[in-house]
C-alpha cells in the first residue's frame, strides 16, 4: 500500500493515471503529452508500475500501459475505510 500511495504522490503520475482512464497508451503517446526526458517519463511508469497501478504490456517493440483497476480500488477502499464516520461496531466517532 505504502507504494500505491508513493506513487500517488506526484502530480505527473496522477496526470498519467488520468490519461490511462480513458484507454491503453503507449509509452510514446505518454511521453508526447509531457515536455521532459524519455528517461524521466520511463521512471514514473516505473514506480506506476511498481505500485501496481498500471499494467505494462509488450506488444513488438512497443510497450502498451494499462491502468490496473484493482489497485486503484484497493486504495479507494482503503480511503473509504479511514474516514467512514462511523467505527465497526456502529457508534459514531
Amino acid at each position: 500500500m505504502n507504494l500505491l500511495f508513493k506513487a500517488l504522490s506526484h502530480p505527473v503520475r496522477r496526470r498519467i493515471i488520468d490519461m490511462l482512464r480513458k484507454g491503453p497508451m503507449t509509452s510514446g503517446d505518454i511521453a508526447a503529452a509531457f515536455d521532459m526526458s524519455w528517461p524521466t517519463i520511463t521512471g514514473h511508469l516505473t514506480a506506476l508500475k511498481d505500485a501496481q497501478l498500471v499494467i505494462a504490456e509488450k506488444e513488438g517493440t512497443t510497450v502498451r500501459y494499462r491502468l490496473e483497476i484493482s489497485a486503484v480500488e484497493e486504495a479507494l477502499a482503503f480511503l473509504m475505510d479511514m474516514t467512514r464516520t462511523t467505527s465497526p461496531e456502529g457508534d459514531s466517532r
